[in-house]
């Protein structure tokens, strides 16, 4: 199975990435209306169902009022939301939910951090059950101490992943936090087994090939992995003309195509 490239994106661009010839389109999670209305829910579902483009993949998995750590967390309404969250997800068609969510696993001053942690394993450990079966595996995604101080690396992100140890539940690498928080990209090869899904994005967190990120050495890495998921552009902002978009998704699909070669290269022992 060949890498499948993507762009975190809303459903109104969805017909522009569609004709850029993506294979896929990352939505937000949090967007669909499952704390409310079924009707509206449905309608909602079915439209992504037949996007122009498929969605293959989520994220901004909680509600901005939502706390999964912390004195102010609803268990109730959480076990109610995750187990929507996964049904939608499945019935979309999405392989991966991607849990970053900085505001809602903020671990608030007065609060002990490893009494979070435990808070969000037990969220964590709900998802693995509820989600058993459905073809949707939750991403948990490190994000760098700007925007929250719970899980700001990989291989903090596996350590709370293997002690729920299942399947249902993976890890996301993203190329942006790993160099804001300066983790080595060696650490895809350490934890290869864990990576679900990966987002990527350039200086500035703008889009992939408009800046000087070590492509060579991710792609090289990615390669070294044996990695055959997914890869998403995560921006801070969408580029700003067509044109930049259009080239930036040919930098990506020759990424992808260089990774693929590479990773060839390897097993035919010519590496």
């Amino acid at each position: 199975m060949m890498i499948q490239i993507g762009w975190c994106a809303g459903m109104q661009q969805a017909g522009m990435l569609a004709e850029a010839k993506l294979d896929y389109i990352e939505c937000p999670l949090s967007s669909l209306p499952l704390e409310g209305n079924e009707a509206a829910l449905a309608e909602q579902l079915a439209s992504y169902a037949e996007s122009a483009i498929p969605v293959r993949a989520m994220n901004l998995f909680a509600p901005g009022d939502m706390r999964l750590v912390g004195p102010d967390t609803d268990p109730d309404r959480f076990r109610r939301y995750a187990y929507k969250a996964g049904e939608a997800a499945s019935k979309i068609g999405a392989k991966v939910v991607v849990l970053g969510s900085g505001g809602a696993r903020k671990v608030p001053d007065a609060w002990e951090h490893q009494r979070a942690e435990q808070q969000l394993l037990g969220c964590l450990s709900f998802i693995a059950e509820e989600w058993r079966g459905t073809g949707v595996t939750l991403a948990l995604e490190p994000l760098n101490r700007k925007e929250t101080n719970l899980i700001n690396s990989v291989s903090e992100a596996v350590r709370l992943t293997a002690q729920i140890n299942d399947p249902a539940i993976r890890v996301l690498a993203d190329f942006y936090h790993m160099e804001e928080e300066n983790e080595p990209l060696s650490t895809l090869m350490t934890y290869k087994d864990w990576i679900v899904h990966i987002h990527i994005a350039d200086t500035g967190r703008l889009a992939p090939g408009t800046g000087v990120y070590p492509y060579e050495e991710f792609m090289a890495t990615v390669a070294a992995m044996g990695y055959k998921g997914m890869i998403s552009a995560e921006c801070g902002r969408w580029p700003e003309s067509d044109e930049a978009l259009h080239d930036s998704i040919a930098f990506m699909t020759a990424m992808r195509d260089r990774i693929t070669d590479m990773a060839r290269t390897k097993s035919s022992g010519h590496a």
